[in-house]
């Protein structure tokens, strides 16, 4: 019996050392690649949707009543300050015009006849063959003749006006519609709207902006008097930001409904690609240059209401460092704070880092996308954003 248990105690302690013999070893610690943070002078831009609209939008409308008798433009072409676009029947106001020119004829003629009764009656009144009534008669008529010449004279250039009206021209520069009245239909004066005139160099970008940044730019003076920051305009189709802009413009008060503020950018639109209605994505100047931590996106992690980067500490210890996000610059992610420019970040292989684990290391750099497209073909797509050390 003794041997027996003897026996069964000698065989489960050799089981059990075969069984830590095979036991397979403890895997390495998982590879990263860490590069310190990338410094680099950079600018904050804040994003706003907006819609481009005309700086000025003029109906054009008939000063005077008549017959069209003529369209001097092609639908939707750009017309210049002071082009022909109608043509009113001028020829009842050249009628008018010399009719007033006539009045104004008879009434100098009047004048002059005045002038001369008036002196005869003044040298008969010196030889005291006449009395003074009479000349002052003569000098009350000399006046009214006066008066009649200045009326005279306004009737002959509210004629010519008239007639110059006929002739319906752009007020502005820009672009025009289509003709709304064609030769033969009769237009009224100040009524009738023929067509409309947009400008569109320079265009506008209107939008609105809450107080919070409102507030943040007049503390940095950024906004105000004589100043306009610059701002990067891309279109609904467009992945870029290719057309520039100043800021031209900002409200004078709130909109107590909404609590934002309406402003303005002028965008220069030569060529008349931007139409008013269009919208866009516009970002604006939103700090004064600095000298910014970036990271690249995939190296910042969510956890929970907080963003995180891992760090590799003393022992090749994975280390959780929180972090306050900035801007995305040529594809990096701005740190604000939480990290310096001695830290060691973990750039790829964050998926395997737990926080005071060690790891195995493999030092790597951080690019920019503009620099990391130039790279040669054998870096990884996936590691687009930074440069494996050899």
């Amino acid at each position: 019996m003794f041997l027996s248990r003897r026996f069964s105690a000698v065989l489960i302690a050799t089981l059990l050392a075969a069984c830590g013999a095979a036991r397979p070893p403890a895997p390495p610690p998982p590879l990263v690649i860490v590069a310190p943070p990338l410094q680099r002078q950079v600018e904050d831009w804040d994003d706003f949707v907006g819609q481009f609209e005309s700086p000025a939008s003029v109906d054009i409308r008939p000063r005077v009543s008549g017959y069209v008798t003529a369209v001097d433009f092609k639908d939707g072409q750009a017309v210049a300050k002071g082009q022909l676009l109608f043509q009113i029947d001028p020829r009842p106001y050249i009628a008018a015009f010399d009719q007033a020119k006539a009045q104004e004829a008879h009434a100098a003629a009047a004048l002059a006849d005045t002038k001369v009764e008036l002196n005869r009656s003044q040298q008969l009144l010196a030889a005291r063959a006449t009395s003074q009534q009479d000349v002052d008669t003569r000098l009350a008529a000399e006046h009214t003749a006066e008066a009649d010449v200045a009326a005279a004279k306004a009737a002959e250039q509210t004629a010519a006006l008239n007639l110059s009206f006929t002739r319906v021209i752009s007020p502005i520069s820009g672009r025009v519609s289509d003709a709304k009245i064609l030769p033969g239909n009769l237009v009224t004066q100040d009524q009738t709207v023929l067509t409309s005139v947009v400008a569109l160099d320079p265009i506008r970008f209107r939008f609105t902006g809450p107080e919070a940044q409102f507030l943040k730019y007049k503390r940095l003076s950024l906004i105000g008097d004589g100043l306009q920051p610059p701002v990067q305009i891309r279109l609904q189709d467009e992945a870029d930001y290719r057309w520039s802009g100043k800021l031209a413009f900002v409200d004078n008060a709130f909109d107590t409904s909404s609590g934002v503020i309406s402003a303005y950018a002028l965008v220069a639109n030569p060529a008349g690609f931007l139409a008013p209605g269009m919208f866009g994505h516009m970002r604006l100047q939103g700090s004064h240059p600095y000298t910014g931590l970036l990271v690249p996106d995939q190296a910042v992690v969510t956890d929970q209401s907080r963003q995180v980067v891992f760090l590799v500490g003393p022992g090749n210890l994975v280390i959780q460092r929180g972090v306050e996000l900035g801007p995305v610059v040529d594809g990096l992610r701005v740190i604000r704070s939480g990290i310096n420019s001695a830290d060691r970040v973990i750039i790829d292989g964050v998926q395997h880092a737990r926080p005071g684990k060690p790891v195995t290391v493999k030092s790597g750099q951080i690019a920019p996308e503009t620099e990391a497209a130039t790279a040669p073909a054998s870096v990884a797509a996936s590691s687009a954003t930074f440069a494996i050390s050899p």
